[in-house]
């Protein structure tokens, strides 16, 4: 049985088809009906329904979200796409095509797919990152998520930035009703944040990256305050999970000096004497999502 995967975002929805092997079959792309909940329904519906009528058979079905679907309740809860908090999404879009689905987050469909036939694919346990707007992960055992009894599996974003100097306490206001969690001190806008509070500059992610390239002292030293943040981050991940291999995707893993800088870095804050994990950019960037979503079903239909 063919694989559908669904990558639901603030803009754009996406689906993807892949074959016995892996491989993509189909792939669509359409926009998103914004703040109109039984429209974005529709439009899901919508684009399986051509694809399977493309296809000439039925698929399997794996959605991927922001926010997550709550263990307790079943109504989706956390996404920024804030139209479709508090709603019985698995449900009514199951109710629509008249069959099961799996649905998961946005972050845990990326790990997946890095997982299972990506950057990481011969890891047997991987966290995957994004390294966005936000900041999310997921953490995947023998290709197989961890989603764990609270739905919040591999959600390291939350959490308060670990070893924290003297200056970054007690850390900025989140939205989660938090001050200085790891989000608001390792997504793209924190850094931007970063810069232009100390130089007084408003730039891009990107173009304090391409600055610091071209030897700009100023975007130099945030971007190394943000590698050490990072690292401190990630060294807290390891000494938990002890992950064969941290894959990092969203707008900031195409920064190439982190692969070589931040596991240098990260040595002096993990409980070994040797740190065999790997740092990778991941395999099918902007796909990662709408795979990992196809690939919430094995082959077999499991």
């Amino acid at each position: 049985m063919k694989r559908l995967g669904i990558d639901l975002g603030g803009t754009k929805i996406a689906v993807a088809v892949l074959d016995e092997r892996g491989e993509i079959a189909l792939q669509r792309r359409i926009d998103t009906p914004r703040e109109q909940y039984h429209a974005t329904l529709d439009s899901i519906a919508g684009l399986i329904t051509a694809a399977e009528r493309e296809l000439g058979e039925h698929c399997s079905i794996g959605v991927g979200t922001p926010g997550a679907v709550s263990p307790t309740t079943g109504l989706l809860r956390n996404a920024n796409s804030t139209w479709l908090n508090f709603k019985p999404f698995k449900t009514d879009l199951e109710q629509r095509l008249g069959r099961e689905i799996r649905v998961a987050n946005d972050a845990n469909c990326f790990s997946l797919s890095e997982a299972s036939d990506g950057a990481a694919s011969d890891a047997d346990v991987v966290f995957g990152v994004i390294l966005g707007t936000g900041v999310g992960g997921g953490l995947v055992v023998n290709k197989r998520l961890v989603i764990g009894v609270n739905a919040i599996g591999g959600e390291w974003g939350h959490n308060p930035l670990p070893a924290p100097q003297p200056d970054e306490l007690p850390g900025p206001d989140c939205y989660c009703g938090r001050r200085g969690c790891i989000e608001n001190w390792l997504a793209g806008p924190a850094l931007e944040r970063d810069f232009a509070q100390r130089f007084g500059e408003r730039l891009t992610a990107d173009a304090i990256a391409a600055r610091a390239a071209e030897g700009d002292v100023h975007a130099e030293s945030a971007l190394h305050r943000y590698e050490e943040r990072l690292a401190r981050s990630l060294a807290h991940v390891i000494n938990i999970v002890d992950p064969d291999a941290i894959v990092l995707g969203g707008g900031l893993s195409n920064i190439e000096r982190l692969y070589r800088s931040v596991p240098v870095m990260w040595t002096e804050h993990v409980f070994s004497d040797h740190v065999a994990t790997r740092l990778l950019p991941p395999l099918h960037g902007d796909a990662g999502g709408v795979r990992g979503a196809a690939w919430l079903w094995l082959a077999d239909g499991s």
